[in-house]
């Protein structure tokens, strides 16, 4: 059986990671069963979560995890899309993990109440006399990311501004339709579900939340997505509290 290397459940949903919720989302829409193993960060060959050992084969990174499922098991996520659509699915996914995850980031570590609330709860596990200086250290780490990355730089308003001009995007892309490209999931649906998902949490104080809910396509999408996926013990309180 193939092992994912996960965090673990928070924010009321079931994972903390947008992107190890995607690879979630990748072997469900696959129907390839598998098992979580939240104790594998440290073992992670590119020190980032996710990634799978399928057989004793480790690959990490989601989209390298979309690549694996697609060889090994023949499974073809944009099944039925035009390459037109396909172009557009790629770079749906590429605007959620190159841009609107940055934002992400800033509204989760940027913020003192924010973290306090959310991520600085991460370390809650490490022995009380190390856990300050691990957190300042980490967090950090993430803001000298943000900074290179450019999202870090921007004043909290101009990152909601840009983030919400992403939802509008996304909203506008769906439409009317169940999924992104049409009546069934395409690969690109993994991302954005997780993505959209990991921004309708309560927990943070953020324009974004409001924007998403504000398009009531995208907050049914987001339902429809779990309640597919997920059974009913598994689904994220967090996108009931938002409807």
């Amino acid at each position: 059986m193939i092992t994912l290397y996960t965090f673990g459940p928070f924010f009321g949903l079931p994972e903390a990671s947008p992107f190890v919720l995607k690879a979630m989302l990748l072997l469900k829409i696959a129907g390839l069963a598998y098992r979580e193993d939240r104790g594998g960060f440290f073992k992670a060959p590119k020190k980032k979560l996710p990634y799978i050992d399928d057989d004793g084969l480790k690959v990490a990174d989601s989209t390298f995890i979309r690549f694996h499922i697609e060889k090994k098991y023949g499974f073809d996520f944009d099944a039925g899309l035009t390459a037109e659509q396909k172009a557009v699915a790629w770079a749906v996914e590429k605007m959620c993990e190159d841009h609107l995850y940055f934002a992400l980031m800033e509204i989760r570590w940027r913020h003192d109440g924010n973290f306090a609330k959310g991520v600085a709860h991460f370390f809650d596990a490490i022995p009380l006399p190390l856990r300050p200086f691990i957190r300042a250290s980490v967090r950090q780490k993430v803001m000298k990311t943000l900074n290179l990355q450019g999202m870090g730089r921007h004043t909290r308003d101009e990152v909601a501004d840009l983030a919400c001009r992403d939802i509008d995007a996304l909203a506008t892309l769906l439409g009317d339709k169940p999924f992104l490209m049409g009546d069934k999931p395409c690969g690109a649906d993994a991302t954005m579900g997780a993505f959209v998902a990991s921004l309708l949490i309560p927990d943070f104080e953020t324009r974004v939340r409001p924007a998403i809910q504000g398009h009531a396509n995208l907050v049914a999408y987001v339902k429809r997505m779990f309640a597919l996926y997920f059974s009913a013990t598994e689904r994220p309180a967090a996108i009931a509290e938002a409807m």
